[in-house]
């Protein structure tokens, strides 16, 4: 559930994807440039807000594999080893044309400052290095960070597309509670409102919606406003979120 402009960005992003031989080759694009035929993205938002997801749905809609890359796990301590992991990693999925999701870019993002001494120069290399793997990749690479303010203008701009996934509002956390029990699940009225004012992500509430299921299954009987209620507090006790006892009460 994204705002209508984001929305639109991510058509317009599976759009370019789609149609990239018919504009580069048959329309001639691709001998004006020299950065590559590739389409490349930024993800960008709180953890929960639908990041993942948007890319499963992107792999799905344009039949492509979905290779999910763990950046935290690529980067290395020692100098020279993070650009090899990258290539070997870009070598091997050029021939699938796969979308690759980077997920946690944060911890090569995170490391870019300015420079002070060599590490600092590294750091940037390996974080131009992605950059330029990306623009030259025939595929689709989309990069996934928590934290946007890591990324300075000069970096976005060599991205095609930056998305930004919002904290949902209230309307938009009404549609995701709508949406959260598949059509199967037995349950009792909701009350949609009111979950709705409980200020947490889609992700969350996917949680909360799946440990009712469980509750509900435990006891026989249909999904209720107490289960759903009891899972969002223990949810909430978990991530340590700051709410009132008040917030769970069963009422009426």
């Amino acid at each position: 559930m994204l705002p209508a402009e984001e929305s639109a960005l991510l058509h317009a992003l599976a759009a370019q994807a789609g149609l990239r031989t018919r504009v580069y080759e048959d329309w001639g694009f691709g001998e004006l440039t020299t950065r590559g035929l590739g389409v490349s993205a930024l993800f960008a938002g709180p953890s929960g807000t639908g990041k993942t997801m948007a890319a499963e749905v992107l792999a799905r809609e344009l039949r492509l594999n979905l290779y999910r890359i763990d950046l935290s796990a690529v980067v290395s301590k020692y100098i020279g080893e993070t650009e090899k992991n990258l290539r070997r990693l870009f070598d091997a999925a050029e021939e699938g044309g796969a979308l690759l999701f980077f997920d946690e870019a944060d911890a090569l993002f995170g490391k870019r400052s300015e420079v002070r001494d060599s590490h600092d120069r590294y750091a940037n290399i390996e974080v131009n290095y992605l950059l330029q793997r990306m623009e030259s990749y025939r595929g689709l690479a989309i990069l996934a960070t928590n934290m946007r303010s890591a990324l300075d203008q000069a970096f976005l701009r060599r991205l095609r597309f930056v998305v930004t996934f919002p904290f949902p509002a209230v309307a938009q956390r009404r549609e995701i509670w709508a949406g959260a029990f598949p059509s199967h699940t037995p349950t009792e009225v909701l009350d949609l409102d009111r979950l709705s004012s409980l200020p947490v992500t889609g992700g969350t509430i996917r949680t909360i919606a799946l440990n009712a299921a469980f509750a509900a299954a435990a006891d026989a009987g249909p999904v209720t406003m107490p289960h759903v209620l009891a899972a969002a507090r223990t949810e909430f006790r978990k991530l340590d979120l700051p709410a009132r006892d008040r917030d769970f009460e069963v009422t009426g």
